[in-house]
């Protein structure tokens, strides 16, 4: 009986055989086996995903305490190496760091409700500080008639502010998540190193140990590295900021610089963001168009120095991540899980590297070149 060739590229009876007389060499056997395995991982990887986006509620607040708590060990363990208990020094740093991020949020909070209160008169005066781009809109508007055009341009309309509720519901955790953050924040700074053991001590082979103590602890040395660095850099660009806006005369600078520091935890997004954010404030505060835009373009500059020169240089090429990779993991966990998806991406992505490094090292069998 005559084999046809899908048939035998589908079967699992091993490699293909050149046909009599031919010196042509058959493509790579597809095994049954093989052709299961990938759609067993791409349905599970499925499945993973759809659990974590139905149960964000409980997901989220964990995932983001077992991040934090890990980049925040490295100082529980300095004060434990202090005489200070491990627990009472976890208590001490999530009430220091709730304490700082409490005090930046009152930064901001402030110019926010401020404004917020006035969104009607501000928007009036923004609508009529754009009525410069009215002749470039009518010019538009009969170039695309002569060409034949059947639809003018629409006359420029702000954006209604009913969507403002809703993303404060979206932004804003419930409850329960912050409580069940706290929570299993304290408890995972304050017992980590029993978590280590036990993950350690859970493989029986002795090279599995090592290779999960050496993953361990290099997640925990660069998570911490990142935080600490990230934090400096996010510092330094919201006193730049402030600075800039107080001299420009743009009003709040220091909620604005806190603003900035703040959202530049989150890549891409955040500078785009503020950029927008100081866009918006300049035009509305100032008389013209050239002085409101000041502030902003000064953010351009700090933001491309640092984004191009400070941060390469300060993090180095350890810590270095793919641009491509950055956005996919941002488009990611933002879609996933929102805000804090999009703070969490880069630490993720770099636990997902150093797990790649070593469960797949340089050294492995590699695919020859093409």
């Amino acid at each position: 009986m005559r084999v046809l060739p899908s048939e035998r590229l589908m079967s699992g009876s091993g490699e293909g055989n050149p046909l009599p007389g031919s010196t042509a060499e058959l493509p790579p056997v597809i095994r049954r086996t093989e052709f299961v395995a990938f759609a067993l991982a791409g349905l599970l990887l499925i499945a993973v995903v759809t659990v974590l986006y139905v149960a964000r509620a409980f997901f989220l607040p964990v995932v983001m305490a077992f991040v934090v708590g890990t980049m925040l060990s490295p100082a529980a363990t300095f004060l434990e190496n202090r005489k200070v208990p491990r627990g009472l020094g976890a208590v001490l740093i999530v009430i220091a760091v709730t304490t700082v991020v409490a005090f930046v949020v009152a930064l901001i909070a402030s110019p926010v409700m401020e404004w917020s209160s006035r969104l009607p008169e501000l928007g009036a005066q923004l609508k009529d500080k754009l009525h410069i781009f009215d002749r470039p809109l009518a010019l538009w508007q009969e170039l695309q008639s002569m060409v034949g055009g059947s639809e003018g341009l629409p006359s420029f309309q702000l954006p209604k502010f009913e969507w403002v509720q809703p993303a404060l519901e979206f932004l804003s955790p419930t409850f329960t998540e912050f409580l069940l953050f706290f929570v299993t924040l304290i408890l995972f700074i304050a017992s980590w190193r029993d978590l280590r053991r036990a993950l350690i001590m859970t493989f029986s082979d002795r090279d599995a140990r090592l290779r999960t103590l050496r993953i361990l602890n290099e997640i925990e040395v660069h998570l911490g590295n990142y935080l600490l660095t990230v934090t400096i850099i996010n510092v330094g660009v919201g006193i730049t900021t402030g600075l800039v806006c107080a001299v420009t005369g743009m009003p709040n600078p220091a909620g604005l610089g806190a603003l900035a520091a703040t959202l530049n935890f989150i890549p891409i997004i955040g500078p785009v963001a503020m950029f927008a954010v100081l866009v918006v404030v300049g035009i509305v505060a100032f008389p013209t168009l050239g002085s409101g835009l000041l502030a902003a373009a000064a953010f351009g500059g700090i933001t491309f120095l640092e984004g191009h020169f400070v941060t390469p240089m300060i993090i180095g090429r350890r810590l270095a991540l793919n641009a491509l990779a950055v956005l996919l993991a941002l488009a990611f966990w933002t879609w996933l899980w929102g805000p804090m998806g999009a703070f969490l991406s880069s630490p993720l992505l770099i636990v997902g590297l150093i797990l790649k490094e070593h469960l797949l090292p340089e050294d492995a069998p590699q695919l020859p070149q093409a």
